[in-house]
């Protein structure tokens, strides 16, 4: 009790937490107690870690929040990892992006012959290609970064066939649904038709393997990005069955999953920004629930899904219970060693205020169309069974589809989405809740105009 005792005198008001071999939710039980306490906790790294030169024992940091939700990291099992990727030629699309970043760590870990990079922002590309070019250089894996856009079909089968690809990992879209939603066109054509793009190439290329990123947004979608979403899910479905028909081609499944922690556009990173500046944290509702992963265990399970993987399935990786977004925002504000501002406690440091759902933004994210679904190798990786969309619909869709965005009119592309996607159903006050419902021919006009001029 005397080192307990001295430590507030010692370290001001901080407490080193030296317990890293302690199970998660014990250690969430202490730092809950100890910032009750008035306490910042600061985390200490563990003796394997200084042995293996990964951590210095000079390194003190404030335990993350990625630690406090509630459940351990997953152990991934190497002989899954090692079947998707291990001495395979791999592209990454959307490389440079939160996970497709992920995905590329990953992959290297496991020793590919070639990393093919493909990113369309070149500073995304650039940080990303920095990052593992020593490791992949000293250990003799040929790594390629590639500026280039996944719906130039042309450009991706040349890279395909130059680099002798055998696994593609899809990861390129554009994924903030606000922005989607006030750019439907422009959101419809990046995640739609890159990914038919890249699935057409990855078939006529004769690649091994082909898995998409989805996210639990396109189940029963309220927005344009999620209803996009699962469209592409409706194309890798109609690939594998084609695929299944003809007997040969590449395995094509998708990995489904919630919300990444620290990922671009996440609240972590937005709430962190806001505590810096004393506040408020803006929560868009306080029913507001989502599911959350990091973004290390989310790669980990998407390329064992991929090893897993024998055509057509719809994984979804299980992480465990919704989280209510203003409690994440509270236990972050504690972290940070401040107090919430509410009715209970007015004299507290930063206040959690509530800004209303966005257009097209649900209280609750579902990650099955249907309540059935299958185990599979892995305790966190479950089998969805879910009904595709007739080829020859699909197709004509598509196509109607395609020349709706050439004309750039909006209206009539979200039209055809809904029925792609029959579960779509835009939300109350999103933009595209008028261009689903019936209305005049001025007011279509004015929407398409308006959108043609840059507003929309």
């Amino acid at each position: 009790m005397g080192l307990l005792d001295d430590a507030p005198q010692l370290w001001g008001r901080q407490v080193l937490l030296a317990m890293p071999s302690t199970p998660l939710s014990r250690r969430s039980q202490l730092v809950r107690q100890l910032k009750a306490m008035g306490l910042e906790v600061i985390a200490m790294p563990s003796l394997a870690q200084i042995a293996s030169g990964e951590s210095s024992v000079s390194e003190l940091r404030s335990v993350a929040i990625e630690e406090l939700l509630g459940r351990e990291p997953s152990e991934p099992i190497p002989e899954l990892l090692q079947a998707a990727v291990q001495g395979e030629s791999v592209l990454v699309t959307g490389a440079g992006g939160s996970i497709g970043s992920a995905l590329c760590r990953r992959v290297l870990s496991q020793r590919p012959k070639v990393l093919v990079l493909l990113e369309r922002n070149e500073y995304a590309l650039y940080a990303i290609h920095q990052e593992p070019h020593g490791k992949a250089w000293a250990e003799g894996i040929e790594l390629v970064p590639v500026l280039a856009a996944v719906a130039d079909r042309p450009r991706m089968e040349m890279l395909l066939r130059r680099h002798g690809i055998t696994v593609m990992l899809h990861a390129a879209a554009y994924k903030h649904v606000p922005l989607v939603e006030v750019n439907v066109c422009a959101g419809l054509a990046n995640n739609i038709f890159g990914t038919r793009s890249a699935l057409d190439a990855a078939i006529a290329c004769g690649l091994k393997r082909f898995t998409l990123i989805s996210m639990d947004k396109a189940v029963r979608p309220t927005n344009v990005m999620g209803a996009s979403k699962r469209v592409c899910e409706l194309l890798v479905q109609d690939a594998a069955a084609r695929v299944a028909a003809q007997g040969s081609g590449p395995i094509c499944s998708m990995v489904r999953f919630g919300n990444m922690l620290g990922s671009s556009g996440s609240v972590v990173p937005l709430f962190r920004e806001q505590i810096a500046i004393d506040g408020p944290v803006t929560v868009t509702h306080p029913e507001i629930t989502r599911y959350f992963m990091t973004i290390p265990e989310a790669a980990q399970l998407v390329l064992q899904a991929t090893g897993m993987a024998r055509g057509g399935e719809v994984f979804v990786l299980y992480v465990g219970e919704p989280v209510k977004l203003v409690d994440l925002a509270r236990q972050m504000v504690e972290l940070s060693g401040f107090t919430v501002r509410d009715s209970k406690n007015p004299d507290g440091d930063i206040a959690i205020t509530f800004t209303g759902l966005r257009p097209g933004e649900k209280l609750y994210e579902e990650l099955l169309l249907s309540d059935s679904d299958q185990s599979t190798g892995h305790p966190l990786i479950r089998k969805a069974q879910e009904l595709g969309l007739g080829s020859d619909e699909l197709t004509e869709l598509l196509d109607r589809l395609d020349q709706a965005l050439a004309d750039w009119d909006r209206q009539e592309a979200v039209g055809i989405l809904q029925r792609l996607v029959k579960e779509y159903q835009a939300s109350a006050g999103s933009p595209c809740s008028a261009a689903v419902s019936p209305c005049g021919q001025n007011q279509r006009s004015a929407q398409q105009t308006s959108e043609q001029s840059g507003q929309l």
